[in-house]
Formats: C-alpha cells, sequence, structure tokens
C-alpha cells in the first residue's frame, strides 16, 4: 500500500461527532475554525492525507471541505491547498469568575534601568557562527539529558577563561552551569536552607529580587554597615553565609577595600561560613586595574557566581557557579537528576569563548560603554552641576547623587517623561542601619546607539540643576 500520506500534510487534532460522518467532521472542522484553534490562513492536510489519517473516505472528507468553502469558513484555490479564510473573530468572552489577563509591561521611551547591556549590540553575525560550529561538531550523545553540572565543553571553558581574565583558581570539575545568577542562587539557597543554615548576611544596597530569593527559600536575610570603603563584615558573625558584590558593588559601584576583602575571607575560614560572590559586571572597568575575584585568595570558602546576562544577552539564560569541592555534589543534586540548561546553547558559549569572539566582544562593548559613561560625566558636568556622579571607574551604571530630599521628585519627573530610572530608595534593605541618600541608579548601557543621545538629553531634564 502505498504511504506517501504519512509525510505529506500537517497534523490535525479532529474528534468527528454527531450524525453520520460527513455532518461530523464538517461540524469538528468548523468549530475547530471559530474557535481559533485553526488561525485564519492555516493549510489544511490534502483530503487523501486527512482521509487516511481519520480512516474515513476520501470523498466524506472532499465534501466537508466543500460544504465550508461554500459556508466562507475555508478557502479553496489550485495549486495552493485548502486553507482557513480570513475574517475578523470575535473575541471570546471571559468566562464568569475568570482572572483578569495581566497587563503587558508598558515599554518607556528611554529605558536607563541598571544591570541591562545594549541588545542591539549582540554579537549576532558571530554567534551564529559559532552555533553552527559547535553544532557540527557535537557528538549525538550530547543532544541527551547530559550532566546535571552542564556540558563538559562550557564547563572547561568556563574554567579557562576565569582563570585568565578573573583570576579564578578551579578546574571544570568544580563548575555547574545554571540558568543565570537567580537559578545558581536558588540552588544554593536550598543547600544552605538543608545545611541548617538560618542567616545569610548581605549588603545594605543590593538587589532586591536577590534578598527575595533568598528570604522565599526560608532564610533571614541580615545587612551588613557600609561605608566608603564598601561593605563593613564587623556584623557576620551570626551568619551562616554573606552574599556580596565585591569588584563593583552594586548599586553604590565602590569595590570591596582589600582590608574587607581579607577579613571576610578570614571570617569564613574561623567559622565554616561560606562567602557567595556575585561578580555583578566585573568585566567592565574602565580607569582602574581590575579587581580580580575572591574566590582566587580561597577557593574552599567562596562560591563565585556569574553570566553572561550582562557581558551578552539576559535571554541566553546562562550562568556559572564555581563552587568548593565539598559543595559539588550538593549544588548538583539540588539541580536534579539531569541538565537543565539548553545544550545547545551551552555548547555554542564554548566555542564562542574558545575561539577568542568573546574577548573580542568584551573589548568592544567596553570601548563603547566607556564613550557613554564619558558622555554622561560631561553632560552632568555641564547642564546639571548639583549632581555628583559616582562609581564611574567601572560597570554598567552610575550613582548620580541629588541634593538632599529630591529623589522622589526627581523620580516623578523621569516618570512623567518616559524614563526609566531607578532611585537608590528601591535597593536599600529594610532594616539596613544606614543614613538615607537620595540618589538615583542610572545604566547607561541599555539604549541602542542611536538612542543614546535622546536618552542622555532626558535624563539631563529631570535632573536638579
Amino acid at each position: 500500500m502505498p504511504e506517501h500520506w504519512a509525510t505529506s500534510g500537517v497534523d490535525l487534532h479532529l474528534e468527528p461527532s454527531g450524525p453520520g460522518l460527513r455532518r461530523g467532521l464538517t461540524d469538528a472542522l468548523r468549530e475547530a475554525v471559530r474557535s481559533g484553534r485553526l488561525a485564519p490562513g492555516t493549510r489544511l492536510p490534502s483530503s487523501r492525507a486527512l482521509a487516511a489519517d481519520l480512516g474515513v473516505a476520501r470523498n466524506t472528507v472532499a465534501d466537508a471541505f466543500a460544504d465550508l468553502v461554500a459556508e466562507g469558513w475555508l478557502t479553496a484555490r489550485q495549486g495552493s491547498g485548502t486553507r482557513v479564510a480570513e475574517r475578523v473573530a470575535a473575541p471570546p468572552a471571559p468566562s464568569a469568575g475568570a482572572a483578569p489577563r495581566p497587563r503587558e509591561r508598558e515599554q518607556p521611551a528611554h529605558d536607563l534601568l541598571p544591570g541591562r547591556p545594549d541588545l542591539a549590540s549582540f554579537p549576532r553575525a558571530e554567534w551564529l557562527r559559532a552555533a553552527r560550529r559547535a553544532l557540527t561538531s557535537a557528538p549525538y550523545h550530547a543532544l541527551g539529558y547530559g550532566d546535571p553540572r552542564g556540558r563538559a565543553e562550557l564547563r572547561t571553558a568556563l574554567a579557562g577563561y576565569l582563570a585568565r581574565a578573573r583570576g579564578l583558581r578551579a578546574g571544570p570539575d568544580r563548575v555547574v552551569v545554571c540558568a543565570g545568577i537567580s537559578h545558581g542562587l536558588g540552588l544554593l539557597a536550598a543547600v544552605l536552607k538543608a545545611r541548617g543554615v538560618r542567616t545569610v548576611a548581605v549588603e545594605s544596597y543590593g538587589l532586591r529580587p536577590h534578598r527575595e530569593l533568598l528570604e522565599a527559600a526560608g532564610l533571614r536575610t541580615a545587612p551588613l554597615p557600609f561605608d566608603g570603603l564598601g561593605t563593613d563584615p564587623a556584623g557576620l558573625a551570626d551568619a551562616g553565609a554573606v552574599l556580596l558584590t565585591p569588584a563593583h558593588q552594586f548599586p553604590m559601584g565602590v569595590p570591596l577595600h582589600r582590608e574587607r576583602r581579607a577579613a571576610v575571607l578570614e571570617w569564613a575560614r574561623r567559622t565554616g561560613g561560606l562567602v557567595l560572590e556575585d561578580d555583578y559586571d566585573g568585566e567592565f572597568r574602565y580607569d582602574r586595574q581590575p579587581v580580580g575575584a575572591l574566590q582566587g585568595l580561597d577557593p574552599g570558602h567562596v562560591v563565585y557566581l556569574g553570566t553572561a546576562s550582562k557581558s551578552l544577552a539576559p535571554g541566553l539564560r546562562l550562568g556559572w557557579a564555581v563552587l568548593p569541592p565539598g559543595l559539588l555534589q550538593e549544588v548538583a543534586d539540588a539541580k536534579g537528576g539531569v541538565d537543565t540548561c539548553g545544550v545547545l546553547d551551552q555548547l555554542t558559549l564554548a566555542e564562542f569563548i574558545t575561539s577568542g569572539a568573546y574577548d573580542r566582544h568584551i573589548r568592544a562593548a567596553r570601548l563603547r560603554y566607556r564613550r557613554r559613561r564619558d558622555a554622561l560625566v560631561a553632560a552632568l558636568a555641564q547642564r546639571a552641576p548639583s549632581v555628583r556622579a559616582t562609581g564611574i571607574a567601572a560597570g554598567l551604571h552610575v550613582l548620580l547623587r541629588l541634593p538632599e530630599g529630591t529623589e522622589p521628585q526627581t523620580l516623578r519627573a523621569a516618570a512623567w517623561r518616559g524614563l526609566a530610572v531607578d532611585g537608590l530608595h528601591r535597593h536599600r534593605h529594610p532594616e539596613a542601619a544606614v543614613e538615607r541618600c537620595d540618589a538615583l541608579v542610572v545604566g547607561y548601557a541599555t539604549p541602542p546607539d542611536h538612542a543614546w543621545s535622546a536618552a542622555l538629553d532626558a535624563l539631563c531634564a529631570v535632573l536638579p540643576e
């Protein structure tokens, strides 16, 4: 029996019901179109293929198609097959008690929120070439469920890159690939909770989603004091772990002073506590020597957390944790028995790093962001001299210190102009015993190049003179 029908047409789920095959099939097709399950323009299987799929005579399907063409539900043209007709469909009425649909987030006219790269500058051509090379050379078993730690190719590439660029001391066996830092931090929170840790010390100013993630795991977050030298580890006594951004503190923008770095590591060695090092935007520095990772000073007590979200794009959902030996199995178990990160993107990133494309991209991005920072600082000096920019030596954001009491009104003015920026108060821990400071946290990486000048003008227009 010829079997060409098995590979032709499209799959179509129908359940004919009612008296008579022809009427039942016609009703089922009509309802599929009416409900929107078959969208306008959808090409239907041939009458021969659909008849074979349903186990009915071909004439039955042809007659049903003809009925629906006559009614206007379908169209049939020689050479283009049978398709669902274009029509204006009334939206379905909401069912009683149905939850309202969430409103789509309105895009601001100018996005200067921190922590986001210029997505328009994502290296598409280089990434595509790396993806082709990676997929061509990947063994077939790479597409299976995989090691929960992640693909060996990416772990090897990351270990080499992080040792060279960030001063880490770890081999590929100590790296676990995760879906961004939030995923990695969630895994660590579960492990810490299972180990009996109750409190994680955090910075007085920091990323609220990270605090909320720790608290959702049942851990208490305790804010540490902060001053001109960065976070003060003096309050670590009761904590089982501490979360820090030591290379470029978010959002204040200062590196952790060397004496404070030494004190944190001494606490970890003395108490057995764990340091969670979020290398927030460590690749981007401009006017200073790079600040090496804490992990390189004590690999046995520091977990290093990194991500491709700021160097490439958050949509890749790729991050990594470099772990002390005693944590590796627990974190892998928390991740699950299989790899939960996309294999093809892992292989592509590994190729992107080993080919040198990642270093070239970082250098180009660093130059582009430095030019933006310089333009921002120059514009402030000319147009808003009462505003002082700090934390500008590195990173993708700047802290704009405002005259006392002006943060709320500046944020209102920004919202009125469609300018998205953060107020410093948003990042303050609710229990932090630090003096209130009026400031904006401004990310200068997000706008594409063609929109940067307009975004800078909008920012200067809302700042106090």
